[in-house]
């Protein structure tokens, strides 16, 4: 395996104190005195919480988020997407074993269905995950969806960004699992590993799907059932179609991940695939196209919610909004004269 020798955890430790800028109201406030100082000095209890202030959208979330930022940019963010059943969380639970094995500290974070009653995560911390619960070199946390139509939290990569401050080499993203729309995770990651499954209808259908456009690496998982070879055929037909002849050559793997069988070929592929856009320059890119995505989705966001706490109770709105129920006026209509009417509030 071709993973790099993990630097020297003594040097990093020192990398991650906190310099002399001014303390935020994250590192005042009573019971988080010294909440960014532990984070960046990897302890979990402190990851944890960091995690649950920006889950929950704690102004003391985003402010914990600004002071460690200058930290993040070490790990390597590698992202999980593909159809549900395919195994994803079985891969990456053995993937950590194999990342582990090169004494690399690992995060885990599965974006989880939404409870459409507490709009938390259903499944919790994955139950495939299970091994690694107690290994102090893996954090493992789910987060839920919140109905995200890209199978990702909005969230997620501010997530990313604490786990990375926190001392982690590798941030294993996994994705809810939607099918075609999935490809969110393209704006959250370094290295994307699409997890396919033979004689699946989901599986045939993302092949005609945008999400064939971003994968790194496609993993053929459960590579034990009959249609496997037909189904990377049919896999190397449609990468073929986009072949870039100076690019990343996107291997088709073969993985039994509930044996363990191909890991080690997957971890062998995400350090070639780190090397190969840090030769060329790429994984800066990546990320500066990342953060603006995320830049633009936090204003997005931002801008709903303020425009809708302004619209709130006011009639002219609601006759607007009746007015497009008896189709007098047409949604984009409505929705310019909506703009217009919160421009003259402001």
């Amino acid at each position: 395996m071709r993973l790099r020798a993990k630097n020297a955890r003594a040097a990093s430790t020192g990398e991650r104190t906190l310099d002399s800028r001014p303390v935020t109201e994250a590192s005042q406030t009573q019971g988080e005195t010294t909440l960014a100082e532990r984070l960046v000095g990897g302890d979990k209890r402190a990851l944890a919480r960091a995690i649950t202030l920006i889950e929950s959208d704690d102004p003391l979330g985003w402010d914990l988020v600004r002071e460690v930022y200058p930290r993040t940019g070490r790990a390597r963010i590698i992202g999980f997407t593909g159809p549900p059943g395919v195994g994803k969380s079985t891969l990456i639970g053995a993937l950590t074993k194999e990342l582990r094995a090169a004494d690399r500290q690992i995060a885990v974070l599965s974006i989880d269905p939404s409870s459409p009653f507490t709009r938390g995560a259903l499944l919790g911390d994955r139950i495939r995950l299970s091994e690694h619960f107690l290994d102090p070199g893996v954090f493992i946390r789910s987060m839920a969806s919140r109905g995200a139509l890209g199978g990702l939290s909005e969230a997620a990569l501010q997530v990313a960004l604490v786990m990375d401050a926190a001392g982690k080499d590798d941030v294993l993203i996994e994705t809810v699992g939607v099918g075609q729309a999935e490809i969110d995770i393209v704006d959250h990651a370094d290295t994307i590993v699409l997890a396919l499954m033979p004689g699946s209808g989901d599986s045939i259908q993302a092949l005609k799907a945008g999400v064939m456009e971003i994968p790194d690496v496609i993993v053929v998982n459960k590579a034990d059932h009959p249609m496997t070879d037909t189904m990377i055929r049919e896999v190397r037909g449609v990468l073929a179609l986009a072949d870039d002849p100076g690019g990343w050559k996107v291997p088709i793997l073969r993985t039994e991940a509930a044996r363990g069988e191909g890991v080690a070929a997957l971890a062998e592929q995400i350090d070639l695939h780190r090397e190969f856009i840090e030769s060329e320059g790429t994984l800066e890119s990546r990320r500066a196209r990342n953060l603006r995505s995320e830049v633009l989705g936090i204003a997005t966001s931002r801008m709903r919610r303020r425009l809708e706490e302004t619209i709130a109770g006011d009639a002219r709105v609601q006759d607007l909004l009746e007015q497009v129920v008896r189709r007098e006026i047409d949604p984009a209509s409505a929705a310019s004269q909506l703009l217009e009417h919160g421009d003259h509030e402001d």
